[in-house]
């Protein structure tokens, strides 16, 4: 089995490498789509990583492509599908993690942790705060797949008034059980006090939340995003964080690394931002092994553990 493995650059290469070598020894490492054509039968890249028909077309005898997270929406499905080739993600890699790093944003904001670590950097003591509780605040959440029923059940130690909207509805034993309210998109919007997005994207979800989106959420309201950069407009964003006082958390850009001369990294206030890392989460090798295990499964046609991942036999 003749593996390629395409990573971005900004990764630790070489830290990398060496772990590779120990789950994946027949495993070659790239950082780069510029080849003329590879032999490789296995195709395993992160979302970080667009896997168009051009490059497909150069990986004559590809048979199957890993997706080292949940989402793959940078894959180019048609061009996957003509060649009949598998295409497989890890659906549950990171619910855990996204769910922990989304209630994590909302309580920095909640609290005030960076206005209160940079003031105590200038020698400042502020004593009277506007810090809150996350008990007893409405806590919408957009998309309830498995991401947001993670947060869900998380939220239920908290306290917090959980509700959510989805184009599904939940079955009402599973809405008791996670301590949930079903609000439409625009009374989710106008009521919540803080706002998680958790949505694949699509055709139909790019630029999900716009200008009309943010004029409906409260003035101050936490908006959190750890979906994908492209569903949310990022002028629209900038401007309700100007004129709303919209206070944003944000793992996702539209693009991978982001402009950093985006006037978004140069407003005063009202931003968190961290750099995809929920997607890739944990030591490599952890994240490795779940490749490497589900690729060895499927070549040798006992996918025993996949549990959902293979997302079409194309």
């Amino acid at each position: 089995m003749k593996v390629l493995i395409i990573l971005p650059p900004f990764l630790p290469i070489d830290d990398i490498r060496e772990i590779i070598r120990q789950i994946l020894p027949d495993g070659e490492i790239s950082t780069s789509t510029d080849f003329t054509e590879h032999n490789a039968e296995v195709l395993v890249a992160t979302t970080f990583t667009r896997i168009d028909g051009n490059l497909i077309s150069k990986l004559p005898n590809l048979k199957m492509i890993q997706i080292s997270s949940t989402g793959y929406d940078n894959v180019d499905q048609d061009a996957v599908k003509s060649r009949k080739i598998m295409l497989c993600n890890i659906p549950v890699a990171n619910k855990e993690s996204v769910a922990e790093h989304v209630i994590t944003m909302a309580l920095a904001h909640l609290k005030n942790l960076i206005h209160f670590h940079n003031e105590i950097l200038k020698g400042n003591w502020p004593v009277l705060t506007n810090s809150m509780d996350l008990m007893g605040k409405t806590f919408g959440i957009i998309g309830m797949g498995a991401i947001g029923r993670k947060l869900a059940e998380r939220l239920l130690y908290f306290g917090a008034n959980t509700v959510y909207y989805d184009p599904v509805r939940l079955p009402e034993e599973d809405e008791e059980i996670l301590g949930l309210k079903f609000y439409s998109m625009n009374e989710l919007l106008a009521k919540s006090d803080i706002i998680s997005l958790h949505v694949p994207l699509t055709p139909e979800t790019k630029n999900f939340i716009a200008e009309k989106q943010f004029n409906t959420m409260k003035d101050g309201s936490i908006f959190i995003n750890t979906s994908r950069g492209e569903v949310v407009d990022e002028a629209a964003m900038i401007k309700a964080i100007k004129t709303k006082g919209i206070r944003a958390g944000i793992d996702v850009y539209s693009q991978e690394p982001p402009d950093f001369s985006s006037e978004l990294f140069r407003l005063d206030n009202g931003y968190f931002f961290t750099a995809h890392s929920r997607g890739h989460h944990g030591k490599p090798a952890e994240v490795y092994n779940g490749n490497s295990r589900q690729c060895d499964e499927i070549c040798a046609g006992t996918p025993a553990s996949l549990q959902g991942a293979m997302i079409e036999r194309l």
